[in-house]
């Protein structure tokens, strides 16, 4: 019989290392994990689209193929139109790229067709609070959730502006517990704690400020919503020396990740609500 505990899957951003919640995916989908919604923020709001709208081995394996091909220029195309892109518009980056890839990829149109019921998160550009987008067009809604600052610019959806999700809410444990979820299984990235040198390049900086802000954002609602609900925390590689501007090691992160957490389910980490230690700060 079926666990009758609604259960969530919320999905991070973090760059590149969205590459690990496709390994994440397969090894928790071949433990038989089902959930009941799903919930994403930046990268983790396309790798939540996508999973909704095929939550099996199948959907993940197709996830999977598009990450090992995907190349950095596919969706942060920047070259010496980045700097009059960001005058004209404020943002370095042209979204028909990203747009593209994603349109390309998703099997439905709107949010309310997904297989599973899906939460996209954003951030209010005017105001800074945390928008969930959970109907309309799943297209927009994804880039919203992705338009991060100076890179994309921001997607009007209604009367909102709205930004990258990671300035509100990157991992929405929040969100999903005000959903009604009893249960929530979250998907983290990391960051890169064992860089040589500080990331070069104005995008690769900011996502690794990012990816840092996100670790900590996620630790501070674990801590806040654990009486609240039952929370476990698929822990992210550590250590890690990639940018999050990278896309060539997809592939690595992919099998790094799901091998971990294949031996996190087998020591019975679904029934152990601990904060990873990776997610902490720390060097080594």
């Amino acid at each position: 019989m079926k666990d009758v505990t609604p259960t969530a899957l919320v999905l991070a951003g973090g760059g590149s290392f969205g590459a690990m919640q496709v390994g994440m995916l397969r090894a928790l989908v071949a433990h038989g994990v089902a959930p009941d919604l799903v919930v994403g923020s930046s990268v983790g709001a396309i790798n939540g689209a996508y999973f909704a709208g095929a939550p099996n081995a199948g959907g993940v394996a197709r996830l999977e193929a598009i990450w090992r091909g995907l190349r950095r220029s596919e969706v942060f195309a920047i070259g010496w139109r980045g700097a009059l892109g960001l005058l004209r518009r404020g943002s370095a980056v042209d979204p028909r790229g990203l747009r593209r890839l994603v349109e390309e990829h998703l099997s439905y149109r709107t949010i309310e067709q997904a297989a599973l019921p899906l939460h996209l998160v954003a951030t209010d550009l005017m105001g800074g609070g945390t928008v969930r987008l959970s109907s309309g067009p799943v297209v927009d809604a994804v880039l919203a959730s992705c338009a991060i600052p100076a890179a994309f610019p921001p997607v009007r959806i209604g009367e909102h502006y709205l930004i990258d999700g990671a300035v509100a809410s990157n991992t929405p444990i929040s969100v999903a517990v005000e959903l009604g979820a009893r249960r929530v299984i979250v998907l983290p990235t990391g960051f890169a704690c064992s860089l040589a040198a500080p990331p070069r390049g104005a995008l690769a900086s900011a996502l690794h400020a990012i990816t840092l802000l996100i670790a900590h954002q996620l630790v501070m609602e674990l801590e806040r919503y654990r009486d609240l609900a039952e929370i476990v925390t698929v822990p992210p590689l550590c250590p890690l020396e990639v940018s999050p501007y990278d896309f060539s090691h997809a592939g690595e992160l992919i099998e790094r990740a799901g091998e971990q957490t294949q031996r996190w389910l087998d020591r019975g980490g679904l029934h152990r609500e601990r904060i990873p230690k990776a997610l902490r700060p720390h060097t080594h």
